[in-house]
């Protein structure tokens, strides 16, 4: 199945996977590893593709019949996304966490959170789906082999009113805890074009970190919500890599 897939791509040009990475601060215990996680944006939904060709054959000639080699990889897609919508299918998505709304964006890789903190604070985080790795050792019985623990990238953006600064967070959330990388005040103008942004977190006081991670806590930016990202990104990748192939198929129909 990879085989004719490959060759659909060097056929039709399309949509290929390409690596990207989000830049991450690595653990200081290891590295974290970029992986391959880049889905297709969805332009057309399937049902209005079915609908304009419908249009178009009742107008025009007859569609032109398919090659022995569209008509092998629109059957292999077909399969696979019947495989996959039927094999552990993907759940809708959830809009509320705690007193967080949550705005996905589909065919993109980030989600929205949004939420009030007191009187004046609007707090915004970006989160990006699963974007990098690091390995881990297994125990046990199969202790000579290794884990893999996923990443996913968060800014938490702070603010205080209107045309105030930002104070902002770039931290990494783990599956089972959430850690800061950094943390800097940005102007809401953007006005100064490279601005310091300050050290690496894990070379502030001791004191100073528990502090930050304090506040962020209070807030409820916190390990549940890294264990909630890591559930919903799961989902999220089989609800884009089903959209993926929906619309590979679709390009391949016209």
């Amino acid at each position: 199945m990879a085989r004719v897939l490959r060759l659909a791509q060097r056929k039709l040009y399309a949509y290929a996977l390409a690596s990207s990475s989000s830049s991450s601060s690595s653990s200081s215990s290891s590295s974290i590893r970029t992986v391959t996680n880049d889905f297709s944006r969805c332009l057309h939904s399937r049902d209005a593709i079915s609908t304009a060709l419908s249009q178009t054959r009742s107008y025009g000639a007859e569609a032109m019949p398919k090659s022995p080699i569209e008509s092998n990889i629109l059957r292999v897609l077909r399969n696979e996304i019947e495989y996959q919508s039927e094999y552990a299918p993907p759940q809708q998505p959830v809009s509320e966490f705690n007193s967080f709304t949550v705005q996905d964006r589909p065919g993109e890789q980030c989600i929205t959170m949004r939420r009030k903190f007191g009187d004046q604070e609007e707090i915004k985080i970006d989160a990006t789906m699963f974007d990098g790795y690091e390995d881990v050792p297994k125990f046990g019985d199969d202790s000579s082999g290794v884990n893999v623990r996923l990443h996913i990238s968060l800014l938490v953006d702070i603010s205080k009113g209107e045309g105030g600064s930002e104070l902002e967070f770039l931290c990494s959330a783990w599956p089972e805890n959430l850690e800061i990388e950094k943390v800097y005040i940005l102007k809401r103008d953007r006005s100064r074009a490279i601005p310091y942004m300050g050290p690496d977190f894990r070379t502030l006081s001791a004191e100073i970190q528990d502090k930050f991670v304090e506040y962020l806590k209070a807030r409820g930016v916190n390990n549940e919500l890294s264990v909630f990202l890591h559930d919903y990104m799961k989902n999220k990748d089989r609800i884009e890599f089903i959209r993926y192939l929906g619309n590979v198929k679709s390009f391949v129909e016209k």
